[in-house]
């Protein structure tokens, strides 16, 4: 009992309270992209990119633009930038819920808010259940996912919680990047779920297919057909990411 107690002191407490005010030490985060010229016929910021989230244009000056449902944010470009125009901060305020909204530039820094959709609040801002779907992903977004519901964030104390069936479920959470083995089990899930339901698709590999955008392994389609209500960058996407665009979606005051 004693060393349990010695535990729970050297520990301190777990629980966030607070969601809405978290912000992780050590989280790299959102892209912040100085209005500062880039060097002459310099292209090693999106060359490096793993992901092909960075674009470059030429307007009168170079625009460099970062896709967050394509980075991976792996940090790679900031340190070979010569003119130090990228860097990362810890925000974790990153979800969106129209594709192009995850988009960052110089002059638009911060991602479209999240809206709150009064139908969603309507019949689920008091209790969301959602079945969620790994498309061929790696795991990493998986166990972000399922750290929503452990002791230090807690979901469930808003109503929202992951079922074991779709047939319970209000919603899909999609991770990976939708692999063609997985599209038969994709479809008959969400075809399980009844209405009226949402998609919400959570880190970049489900959001553009991130690394594997390019493979013949995948096939998207599914969202053609289903567009999210949410997209939840990250690689992978923090607990955090999803809980506050998810809160702000259902308009929950936390």
């Amino acid at each position: 009992m004693f060393q349990n107690i010695a535990v729970r002191q050297a520990q301190g407490t777990q629980f966030i309270r607070d969601l809405r005010a978290a912000q992780p030490g050590g989280f790299r985060g959102k892209p912040v992209i100085a209005d500062l010229a880039c060097a002459p016929n310099c292209h090693v910021c999106q060359e490096i990119c793993p992901s092909n989230a960075i674009t470059l244009q030429a307007n009168g000056k170079d625009v460099v633009a970062i896709d967050l449902g394509r980075c991976v944010m792996c940090g790679d470009c900031a340190p070979v930038c010569p003119s130090q125009k990228l860097s990362f901060n810890n925000d974790v305020k990153l979800s969106a819920t129209t594709r192009e909204g995850l988009v960052v530039t110089a002059a638009r820094p911060n991602l479209d808010p999240v809206a709150v959709s009064a139908e969603l609040k309507k019949r689920f801002g008091r209790s969301l259940k959602l079945r969620s779907v790994s498309a061929g992903g790696c795991n990493g977004c998986e166990m972000e996912v399922n750290a929503w519901s452990n002791v230090n964030f807690d979901l469930g104390r808003y109503g929202i919680d992951i079922v074991a069936s779709p047939r319970h479920a209000d919603g899909l959470v999609l991770t990976g990047p939708i692999s063609r083995n997985m599209m038969q089990a994709l479809h008959i899930c969400w075809e399980a779920i009844p209405e009226p339901k949402l998609v919400i698709a959570v880190g970049a590999c489900a959001i553009s297919g991130g690394v594997f955008a390019d493979s013949d392994a995948i096939g998207r389609e599914f969202l053609d057909k289903f567009p999210p209500s949410l997209y939840v960058p990250g690689c992978p996407a923090h607990p955090l990411t999803f809980i506050s665009g998810i809160m702000d979606l259902l308009g929950i005051a936390g």
